[in-house]
């Protein structure tokens, strides 16, 4: 057992019972040897406990990452052509190059780095959206599991808990288009697919217990809906589902052709969807499909940043909380880590596309700030099928720090400190970050930044960018 004393935390526990949260002041916090909280109690007299300054807070969930996109960062902002429209499929045959220069050690190196910027941002697990299966050319590696390993010894490297979803991947188009060259190392067939799932299961045993296994179709584009089919009859309890839908306009044009339903309405229509799946952009839907969705109880996960990078559109976020649907965010490219960020766009936007302002805000949470907040925890922890996101007995133990000296949550009443780090303030203000009752970042540094840093380096180096 373990005891951690805090000055102040946000906490989900009496007095305010529910599933919201509260501040409290002198919180003692105990948590077990598997890393989860078995008692908090707010109002302790301090006695011999070493109390910990600023303001203690549930880390972020990531539902959505794609890791070795983070190389791509800062390298696509240009035109390279003013004969074409510059927009997502573009982008995407820039990404192929990338993608298929990267090797497991590579892979382990960029992945690395990438989930020691998120512990640092706040991010204290993530949903990672994996398809670089193969080598250069669709050839399996001696041990098929290679590049989703790579994935988890970065995580286990850095202290980040994962949610692994290897994908299926199957074809290039509705029309059964057969994979580019470019996507070979992308593909699957249903059996291959599972025989990689139980692979990663057994493999599992290896690593923290606080990783989960789940699994993904990466679109409708790409996985039939046989093959589908056949996945989920095998698959009914197989953790978190989740897949890309509904984020280009070309997407919704096609399945509508093939199809002759849109995506997320093909969806609802032909697959039992329910808690267990997370939609991953869902940009553009009808007002029935909103509803529909809302009321499956599955989750989306949005990803402001990438899909301004990309130029998806804008979710339709106020009618969809208004049909009480259950949201998260992701960092998906990771062109940029920073949760604050992706909130702030997220209702920025909303705000933009309303012309009106707080619209998160609701009768039971007036204040915007703790609103998008407690949505995207609660929703972020379905989404991972992690038993994460609030700070209350029998949740894992992942907490971030506030730097109450420095930041402008430590400058404005109790009830405006949500609001204040998330609109005012961002992974700058955070301190210490903790994962299962173990601190990961202490004073903003981590033990291995030095080492994990020299082998992004390397690996930039080997590939050319």
């Amino acid at each position: 057992m373990r005891e951690y004393f805090f000055e102040k935390a946000y906490v989900r526990e009496p007095p305010r019972k529910g599933p919201r949260g509260s501040w409290q002041r002198n919180v003692l916090i105990t948590v077990d040897d598997k890393g989860y909280i078995s008692s908090v109690k707010g109002n302790v007299s301090p006695g011999h406990q070493n109390r910990i300054s600023g303001f203690a807070l549930p880390g972020f969930p990531n539902s959505h990452s794609h890791a070795f996109q983070r190389v791509l960062a800062g390298r696509t902002e240009y035109k390279n052509s003013f004969k074409d429209q510059d927009n997502f499929w573009l982008w995407r045959d820039l990404m192929y190059q990338f993608a298929n220069a990267i090797t497991p050690d590579d892979l382990r190196n960029i992945a690395g780095f990438l989930y020691l910027e998120m512990l640092k941002a706040g991010y204290t697990s993530v949903a990672e959206f994996h398809y670089l299966h193969h080598q250069p050319g669709g050839v399996p590696y001696d041990n098929p599991a290679e590049m989703s390993l790579a994935i988890l010894d970065a995580a286990e490297d850095v202290g980040l808990a994962v949610t692994h979803l290897p994908v299926l991947y199957m074809q290039g188009g509705f029309e059964s288009q057969s994979l580019a060259e470019k996507q070979l190392r992308f593909g699957h067939d249903v059996e291959s697919f599972m025989a990689l799932r139980n692979r990663l299961k057994d493999s599992l045993g290896k690593y923290s217990s606080h990783h989960q296994l789940g699994f993904a179709f990466h679109s409708l584009r790409a996985v039939p809906k046989s093959a589908m089919t056949e996945v989920m009859d095998i698959q009914v309890t197989a953790g978190p589902i989740h897949i890309h839908i509904a984020e280009q306009m070309q997407e919704i044009e096609d399945c509508q052709n093939y199809n002759g339903q849109r995506p997320v309405e093909w969806l609802l229509s032909h697959q039992n969807v329910d808690h267990r799946w997370c939609l991953v952009h869902a940009t553009h839907m009808t007002e029935d499909e909103t509803a529909a969705l809302a009321k499956s109880g599955a989750v989306v996960s949005i990803c402001p940043t990438t899909e301004a990078n990309l130029g998806d559109g804008f979710f339709p976020l106020k009618n969809y909380l208004n049909y009480g649907g259950r949201i998260s965010i992701g960092s998906d490219g990771n062109s940029l880590i920073n949760p604050c960020e992706e909130l702030r766009w997220l209702e920025y936007g909303a705000r933009l596309v309303a012309q009106q302002r707080n619209i998160v805000a609701n009768r039971a949470e007036p204040h915007t700030g703790t609103a998008l907040f407690e949505a995207i925890q609660t929703g972020g922890a379905q989404a991972l099928g992690q038993k994460t996101g609030a700070i209350a007995v029998g949740y894992r133990a992942d907490i971030i720090i506030l730097d109450g000296e420095t930041s402008l949550s430590g400058q404005v009443p109790e009830s405006n400190i949500l609001d204040a780090f998330i609109f005012g303030g961002g992974r700058n203000d955070i301190k210490d970050v903790m994962v299962a009752g173990e601190w990961r970042i202490k004073a903003r540094q981590h033990e291995a930044q030095d080492k994990i840093r020299a082998n992004y380096e390397k690996t930039l180096a080997r590939i050319g960018v």
